[in-house]
This record gives C-alpha cells, structure tokens and sequence, in this order.
C-alpha cells in the first residue's frame, strides 16, 4: 500500500485530501457514525484471517504503464471540483472506509467453505492461506469492476455545472478520463476473467456486469429533478434496482468462488444467498446513516434512499407531494433539513432499520451450513457491524 502511495503522490494525486460530504458519503459505510471505529476493525481482523490486504485492487494493474498514465492525466484535475479527483484520493486515503469490502467477503467465504469434498487432494498445493489461486484473482477482477464503475460514476453533468466548479474544458476532459480509466478497468477485469478459464464464472461474472448498468440506469432515471418531487418508486421496486446496482456483482461473485472450487450447487446458491442479502444490509445502513448518526448535509441526502421510499409508501403518494409542497424553501429548492426531520417523525427510518437486520438475519442463513472456522466468524462479524445501530 506504500509504494502505491508514492507512486500516486508522486503525479500529485496526493496533494490534500477531500473533504467534502458528497465525496464521504459516496464512499463510506459507516463515515461519522459512531460504529466507524468497530467497522475497521471487523474488516482488519478480516483482512488477517486471508492472508493479506485486500485495500487495493490488483498491484499488477495499479503499476503499469498505462494506469500510470492515467494518473498523470488526472492531475490535471487538480484546483477543480471533477468527482474523478475525489474518487482518485478517496482509493489511496481513508482505509477507514474499506472500498475494498467486495474482494474481502470473496475471499472469506472461499476460505470458510473451503476445498470441496470432490476436489483433487493434488490441488492444493494451489492454496494460500486455505484459499484457491483462481479465488484470489475472483476477488481481484470484482474489485476492478467495481472500481471501473465507481470511476465511470464520476461523471458530471457538464449543463449543471457552476463557475465555482472550475473551467468548463477541465471538467469535460474529467468526463473523458472518467470514461477511459473506466474502461480500463473493466477491459483488464474481462482479460482477467478470460484467464481463470471457467465458463460457468465467466457467464456469473459478465451478468453482473450488465446487472450493474441496468440497475444504474434505473437509479439514474429515477433521479428527482433538482430534489423537489420524486417518482413512486414503491419499495419492491427499490428492492430490484438495488440488488442489481449494488448486489449482483457481489452476490455472484460468491456463487463464482464455489464453482471455481468445484462445490455443488447448493453450496453455490448458499454463497449467492449471503452476498445478496449481506450487500442489502450494507446499502441500507448506508441509506440510513443520514438518519441516524446526527449530522447531515444536503449532498448526502438522497430522495430515493430507503427510509424515504418507506415513508412515501407508509403516508400514500398525495401526502407525500403535499408534504414536499408543504417544505420550506431554501433558496429555491425544498428544504431537505426540514424534510429529512418530517421523514424521521415518521415509519420510514424504523422500517428501513427493520429490513436491514431482516437481510443480516438472511446472511446469517446462508452461513448455518458452513463449518465452524475463523473465516466464517469474520463474516458473520460483517453481518453483526451492518445491522449495528446507536
């Protein structure tokens, strides 16, 4: 992690670090809450019980020439506010918020279920620390297309943009290396996923990709028009979209770690199970951090987060318009203070809290079959940290 330090502060990547909500809240679990400190250390003991770190992608791709490249491109960005400079520092700063959760619950439940029962004995000399070769690069590859999409995320709109953003020509060349450094890394994931030489993986892996798009493309279409009404999602709804942008990849990616250690299908679908349900109650505790931990800021308050899309179902469509109507304005948009305190008098924050242990419970599940071992521990610890509430 050191030398990627120094690799990136020397292309000036590394020269103050964000300090904005949106750029916290957009990567942190548990930022500002009082469960932070228990987090870290739930995801460091993790990290031992593998082998090592997982708080980077693949030190084979961070170090070539190409990505290289890229940073140097990206310094350029450097006195503006281009979220792709936020998401550059945000990877190589805070190990607090542990970017790098997906590859970790990858690698643990591939230690915890272990080499199957039909596995060639001759194979594991193959293992490191009670986990495949082939599972380590998995937990790579998801940790690159997770980091392709969080680089592509980082794309503004060039129409809402402020004279205090910076030029418009800096920020549309942002746009441009927001794109490409993407693309990178999806393109070395996809060449990576090729080499592991598994159809069943390849076709588990590729599907998360395209669940990915759709489900961003869904939150981006349910986007409320500078926060003042938004659609009627509905909570089933809700519950898809969020599973295909901030599920599937992880929860396949599980189903991927057994295949590749040849368990059978229902050791595959109990692996599915956890990451799905795991990667529900993450998203929720996220949605609920604004409600919960006593600060907030307009940024990092979201129309379309659960105990909204709670609320607007508890109280009906017309009240929920007549209650946005009803907000004061600041400035000339809805006061979402006022309307996050309306929101909180409500069922919505109860309920959201209710779901989220209702899919840790889940997770939980899906361990019961495997045997007892430190791996299967940490993850139940994640579990444990996600439904956690002060």
């Amino acid at each position: 992690m050191s030398v990627i330090r120094h690799c990136l502060r020397s292309v000036g990547l590394l020269t103050y670090r964000a300090s904005s909500c949106s750029a916290e809240k957009r990567f942190s679990l548990f930022s500002d809450s009082p469960t932070a400190s228990h987090w870290s250390k739930v995801v460091s003991d993790a990290e031992k019980i593998v082998g090592y770190p997982t708080s980077f992608m693949s030190l084979r791709c961070l170090l070539s020439d190409e990505l290289s490249n890229i940073a140097m491109q990206v310094r350029k960005l450097v006195g503006t506010k281009h979220p792709l400079l936020n998401t550059a520092r945000a990877f190589v700063y805070d190990s607090r918020n542990n970017l790098q959760m997906r590859g970790l619950v990858v690698l643990l439940i591939s230690k915890a279920a272990g080499p199957s029962k039909t596995a060639d004995v001759s194979c594991q000399h193959d293992m490191i620390s009670g986990i495949y070769t082939s599972q380590r690069n998995l937990a790579e590859i998801t940790e690159l297309i997770h980091t392709a999409f969080l680089v592509h995320r980082g794309i503004v709109n060039i129409g809402e943009l402020k004279t205090c953003d910076g030029p418009i020509k800096d920020m549309q060349f942002g746009n441009k290396m927001a794109i490409l450094g993407g693309d990178f890394l999806l393109a070395n994931a996809c060449t990576a996923l090729a080499h592991l030489q598994n159809t069943k993986v390849v076709e588990l892996v590729s599907s998360s990709i395209g669940d990915l798009v759709q489900g961003i493309y869904y939150e981006n279409s349910y986007l409320p028009e500078k926060n003042n009404i938004t659609d009627d999602i509905g909570m089933s709804n809700w519950m898809e979209q969020i599973f295909l942008s901030h599920g599937a990849l992880l929860a396949k990616s599980c189903q991927a770690a057994m295949e590749l250690a040849k368990h059978d299908s229902e050791v595959q679908s109990l692996a599915f199970q956890y990451g799905k349900h795991m990667s529900m109650s993450y998203k929720l505790n996220s949605d609920l951090q604004p409600f919960i931990n006593g600060k907030s800021c307009d940024s990092s308050f979201s129309l379309n987060s659960a105990p909204v899309v709670l609320h607007q179902d508890f109280i009906g469509r017309e009240a929920w318009v007549q209650q946005i109507k009803q907000t004061p304005l600041k400035g000339n948009l809805v006061d979402l203070e006022k309307l996050q305190e309306a929101i909180k008098s409500g069922k919505g924050v109860t309920s959201a809290i209710d779901l989220c242990c209702y899919h840790g419970d889940k997770a939980l599940e899906a361990l019961h079959s495997f045997p007892p071992s430190e791996a299967k521990s940490a993850l139940e610890n994640i579990v444990y940290a996600v439904t956690r509430f002060s």
